[in-house]
């Protein structure tokens, strides 16, 4: 199963005042597949999130939502579609987990915002993918950032829209709790077609669990598609200023970067 969402940045230019981060960038989130963006610190990929979230208006472009401009749609309908996970969320103060995760049922109540047993089912799944269930009545800001990032997750995932934009995901986790939440967005992935974009710092992640790169660099897309054809030792260099050698993964066949420092080649 697949959904047929399409989410399109077309000749999109962002910026904050006089600053540009993103240049007349054009992009196709894949429909029914996983996307990951990756990039240098300051290489605008959060900026392009924001733009394709609607939190952040272009200077000049569109992103397009199914068709249509995102910032012509109404609110509501938006967030049933496309669910959002900033970077950094804050949570309301002396919130509790239950709480905060039923929150993203918000965009699926009618206007008298009446909870239904969907609404008890979709808060209940939530927690378990996350491993969150067992926090459920526990104030979010005595968590610890690994349990609180899991907690923000369970609440975009509450929210069962079609299209998932996370800015890192897997921020403040430790490498174990790292794979499980990528592998439980590969599970809903694979089970329900939702289709996802995420911003990864760690480019080896972003190569196994993406059918899809997208390399930023300097303001514009350095280059895009399967990781296999994206993920070179010249891109490497060229968008991380990194020199390194590009292996195949021994687990999952993806590329492997492999960093070359000036401290560990061999026969130094």
């Amino acid at each position: 199963m697949t959904t047929d969402r399409t989410l399109v940045a077309q000749d999109v230019t962002l910026g904050y005042g006089d600053r540009t981060v993103i240049r007349e960038l054009d992009l196709q989130v894949a429909p029914g597949r996983i996307t990951a963006i990756v990039g240098a610190n300051g290489s605008g990929k959060s900026t392009l999130l924001k733009a394709m979230a609607r939190l952040l208006t272009s200077q000049s472009g569109r992103v397009l939502l199914d068709g249509r401009d995102i910032h012509a749609m109404p609110t509501k309908e938006v967030a049933r579609v496309l669910g959002l996970l900033a970077q950094s969320p804050i949570a309301p103060e002396g919130i509790i987990v239950s709480d905060l995760v039923g929150r993203g049922r918000h965009p699926h109540q009618g206007m008298f915002a009446r909870w239904s047993e969907a609404d008890d089912r979709a808060v209940a799944e939530a927690l378990l993918v996350t491993d969150t269930t067992d926090l459920a009545d526990r104030p979010v800001d005595e968590l610890s950032g690994g349990q609180r990032q899991r907690v923000w997750i369970a609440m975009v995932l509450a929210q069962q829209s079609d299209l998932l934009l996370l800015d890192e995901p897997t921020t403040f986790l430790d490498v174990a709790h790292q794979v499980e939440v990528l592998d439980l967005l590969t599970d809903l992935n694979r089970r329900s077609g939702t289709t996802i974009a995420m911003v990864l710092h760690d480019l080896n992640l972003a190569a196994r669990y993406a059918d899809q790169l997208v390399a930023v660099h300097d303001g514009k897309v350095y280059a895009q598609g399967a990781p296999r054809d994206v993920l070179t030792a010249q891109t490497v260099a060229d968008v991380f200023g990194l020199h390194s050698q590009v292996i195949p993964d021994p687990v999952s066949g993806s590329p492997l970067v492999v960093p070359v420092g000036r401290h560990h080649s061999r026969g130094e």
